[in-house]
Parts: C-alpha cells; sequence; structure tokens
C-alpha cells in the first residue's frame, strides 16, 4: 500500500509513493498536504463473515494490514495484541464487558427504527481518542526501536487528544511530547488529567487563544521542513495518517456487532469537529463497509455542518469560535476535511490545494455551484452518505436529562449533541450508531447542570483536579514557540 499527498501535482517530486512506515512518524506531508493512500483496499463479503467472530485485537490487525503493508503482519499482529486488552481499556460501565473494547448499547428501538449508542471511552483516559492513541504509542515505539531514533510530538488539543497521547506516550523510549492547549477552555477535568502528568517526557503549553490557533502553530511549525527535520517534529493529531486508520476498525466493528448479514446497512452519527473521527467513517464506506449515511454532529461552531448543508466551507476567526460546553468540538478550521474534498474533487490534488490555499487567503470556498462559487462538486456530497445537524447548550442538558431518565445512563456533553442530532436523521430499518465521545465525568460542570448532582467517576480519578500541575502558559507566537521546543530537545 502507497500513499501520496492531497496536494501534490503529479509532476511533483512529492508525489512519489512512500509506504506506511514512512509517513507513521509526520504529520503534513512536505507540500502542506495530507496523506491518503494512492486507492482504498477494498473488503469482501467473504471477509466481513469471517470478521463476525473475531476479537477487536484481531480485526484490528486484519484491517491494519491492509493499510500497512510493509510491517511484517507478525509485528503487526503483536502489535494490536498488546494494544487491545480488557486491561487497557477496562473503565466499561455497569453491564458492559470489557473484553468487548467498544460494546454497543440499544437506547430506542421503535416502528423500525433503532438508536445505538457504541461505546468507545473505556480506555485510559476515558475518551474516544484513546482507542487510535493506544495504538499509536506502541506503533511509534516499535519503529523508533528498528532505527534506534527519537521524535518529538508537537501537537495540539481541544481537550482529549492531548491527554489520549500523553498517556500513549508517558515513558515511552525515545519519545517527547509537547502539547498545546487553548488556556482555560477545556473542562477542568480535561485540565487535570494533562497538566497533572509529572513524566519528564511531557510538556504541557496552554496558549492564550482558542484551539484553531493552537492547530494553526501545529502547521506551521510543520510546515517550516528544515526545523521539522532538525527537531525530529512528529504529530498525533487527527492529521496523523495513522491515527485515522486505527479509528477506520471501530466503525467495522461497529457494522459487525449490529447486524447478521452484510445485506443490512447502518448509519453513524459523529460527534465531529476537526473532522478525523467521521472521516475515519468515509474511509471504512470507501472501503465497502455497507454505511448507509454519515452524519456529522456539530455544536454552536458548525462550520462542517454549514457545508453539508449548504457546500459552503467557511472557517471562523478566533473571536467568532464559541466556548461551548462541549468544547472539544469547539473548532472552526477542520483539519481533516482536506482529505474527505479531495476524493469529492475526484482526487484532483492541483484542485485541492488551490481550494484550501483560498481558505487560508480568503477564509474558505464555496463548491454550491452558484454563480461566483468555486465549483459545483457539493451535488456529489450524497453520493458519499454525508448528512449533518447542529446542537446547542440547551440541546445538551436536554438529552443528558431524557437519556439518564430514560435509558439509566449518562452521558458527555458531546455524545449529547450526537444523540441529538442523530434523532433528526433516524430511519425505517437502518440502525443508527452514535460513536460516544467520552465518558461524562470530564464534563460534570454541565452533569451538575443538567442533572443536580454529579457524574460517576471511574476509580483513580476521584480527586484528578486537586493533584499538581505542571504546565507553562505562552502567547500564540510561532517564533517563541520554536525557541521553547529546541531549548527542551536540546537538539
Amino acid at each position: 500500500m502507497q500513499y501520496v499527498s492531497t496536494r501534490a501535482a503529479a509532476s511533483a517530486a512529492s508525489q512519489s509513493p512512500q509506504q506506511f512506515s514512512d509517513i507513521l512518524l509526520g504529520g503534513l506531508a512536505p507540500d502542506g498536504g495530507l496523506y491518503l493512500p494512492t486507492e482504498y483496499p477494498q473488503v469482501t463479503g467473504a471477509e466481513l463473515d469471517a470478521w463476525r467472530k473475531l476479537s477487536y485485537a484481531e480485526l484490528a490487525f486484519e484491517i491494519l494490514k491492509k493499510f500497512a503493508t510493509d510491517i511484517p503482519e507478525a509485528d503487526l499482529k503483536a502489535l494490536t495484541a498488546k494494544t487491545y486488552t480488557a486491561d487497557v481499556y477496562r473503565n466499561a460501565r455497569e453491564g458492559e464487558a470489557a473484553a468487548d473494547i467498544t460494546p454497543l448499547r440499544v437506547l430506542e428501538e421503535s416502528k423500525g427504527k433503532k438508536l445505538v449508542l457504541q461505546a468507545l471511552s473505556n480506555g485510559p483516559t476515558l475518551a474516544f481518542k484513546d482507542m487510535a492513541m493506544q495504538l499509536l504509542g506502541n506503533l511509534f515505539e516499535y519503529a523508533l526501536a528498528k532505527k534506534d531514533a527519537e521524535l518529538n510530538i508537537f501537537g495540539a488539543t481541544s481537550g482529549d487528544t492531548g491527554s489520549a497521547a500523553e498517556y500513549a506516550m508517558r515513558g515511552k523510549k525515545g519519545i517527547r511530547v509537547f502539547m498545546l492547549s487553548p488556556h482555560k477552555k477545556m473542562s477542568a477535568f480535561q485540565t487535570a488529567q494533562m497538566f497533572s502528568l509529572q513524566d519528564p517526557n511531557i510538556f504541557n503549553i496552554a496558549v492564550e487563544g482558542v484551539f484553531d490557533d493552537c492547530q494553526d502553530m501545529v502547521k506551521a511549525v510543520s510546515n517550516d521542513l528544515p526545523f521539522k527535520a532538525k527537531q525530529k517534529i512528529g504529530t498525533v493529531n487527527s492529521i496523523n495518517w495513522a491515527r485515522v486508520v486505527a479509528q477506520v476498525v471501530y466503525y467495522f466493528r461497529g457494522y459487525l456487532a449490529a447486524t447478521t448479514s452484510n445485506d443490512q446497512k447502518v448509519s453513524f452519527t459523529v460527534p465531529s469537529g476537526n473532522f478525523g473521527n467521521i472521516c475515519a467513517g468515509h474511509i471504512a464506506r470507501m472501503m465497502g463497509l455497507p454505511i448507509a449515511k454519515l452524519v456529522a454532529a456539530t455544536n454552536e461552531n458548525d462550520v462542517l455542518d454549514e457545508f453539508f448543508r449548504t457546500g459552503v466551507y467557511r472557517v471562523r476567526k478566533s473571536a467568532e469560535t464559541y466556548h461551548t460546553s462541549s468544547p472539544s468540538m469547539d473548532i472552526s478550521k477542520a483539519s481533516n476535511f482536506e482529505r474527505f474534498i479531495y476524493d469529492l474533487v475526484g482526487r484532483d490534488a492541483e484542485r485541492t490545494r488551490a481550494l484550501f490555499t483560498k481558505v487560508e487567503t480568503h477564509g474558505g470556498f464555496d463548491l454550491s455551484g452558484y454563480p461566483g462559487s468555486d465549483g459545483d462538486e457539493f451535488t456529489k456530497v450524497a453520493q458519499y452518505g454525508f448528512k449533518s445537524g447542529k446542537s446547542t447548550h440547551q440541546d445538551r442538558l436536554d438529552t443528558i436529562r431524557d437519556v439518564a431518565d430514560d435509558y439509566g445512563i449518562v452521558i458527555d456533553t458531546h455524545t449529547a449533541d450526537g444523540i441529538k442530532v442523530a434523532r433528526e436523521n433516524l430511519e425505517p430499518g437502518v440502525t443508527m450508531i452514535v460513536l460516544e465521545t467520552a465518558l461524562a465525568a470530564k464534563f460534570n460542570e454541565t452533569i451538575l447542570e443538567a442533572l443536580g448532582e454529579d457524574a460517576e467517576r471511574p476509580a483513580g480519578f476521584e480527586n484528578i483536579e486537586a493533584l499538581p500541575q505542571r504546565f507553562v502558559v505562552m502567547s500564540s507566537d510561532v517564533a517563541k514557540m520554536k525557541d521553547y521546543i529546541a531549548t527542551n530537545t536540546g537538539l
């Protein structure tokens, strides 16, 4: 399996296909684009039938070996077996088997419509990011040991990516993590989960701004190729291909658990900010997984909902980005969106480059087909199964109360956004699976507002906010950030 950049012209040197291990430790391609396989591997009905009997680790191996063809299969199998265990994913709710890793729970079933919740938050940081990040930590350590090399991870988080990355990389040989987060814009639990880590290879940097400012800094540093090479910079943000492909696995798992035969279809509703999670669903669908609809659920920061309703992709400035009660989706520039647009425009890399250059220069693009627009590809969006919807703070409160009253479980704010939008898109005969984002304890402030009582916490997290915190506060000055990295790597 070979990979190319979404922006490389056919004649460009950077278009030379690369293998999985070549792009594993990086993020952006040298030309500023994102990596995708030259073609999506296809899954047969016979494979789906065989995969119904597999454990999560075995399924992960079967899917990943289609993408990581340059890693010996025995090594890849050992890595997935080491990652996906009941010991690592041990925070299952009462009545859920930890060995299932991502168990399904039926919430509603009426008049042929079924709404299901897929638990993705049983990992060490109680968020779906653990599903990919734990594998990434093991893959990184494996690849670095092969080369006797080291890696400085530079990433940005709106809440959950950071803690998932840090818990996956803490203590890993040859790895340091420099993680940016928006200062005072995460929940108290999310902040404590990251900043309380005292490991010497973890560096937390609170940036005076919003998540998009953090994300822009990661891209700026990644685009400084000499600095990136000298400082051995890699990334764990959702622009990292290995992380996206690891997320593909739970779409297959959810489908196989919700169906009994391959002629059945399901839909997925995905709380979406940076488009990484739902991009994995797009890839699963392109591989042949029988997905009817992929529904992007946004909060008040509705740049993705606006595109899927109108064809206009309009990023917001920092001052226009709302600080909401589902803060991990407080994103107004969706980094992974470029991968879908590349497919939407017929894998035309030059057109993709032009459109995303316009994002930087004019704040967006318009594919609606109306006079003065940049194209008419919006008419093709339905072919890819995408729909969308939006949720507000009051919607979150109402949904959290409804789910607690009706089903006896407490969901987090982002999952509430997902359930609210999923209910608007239910279809008879097609099971709707909502991907859980995190356990409710991570957003206790809103749970307390909605239910009048604290969310239950898994063992070991009872007093996390009281732990000593280690972090620095910095402005969004890229030059100062580079100095900080260089000083702490010693390179």
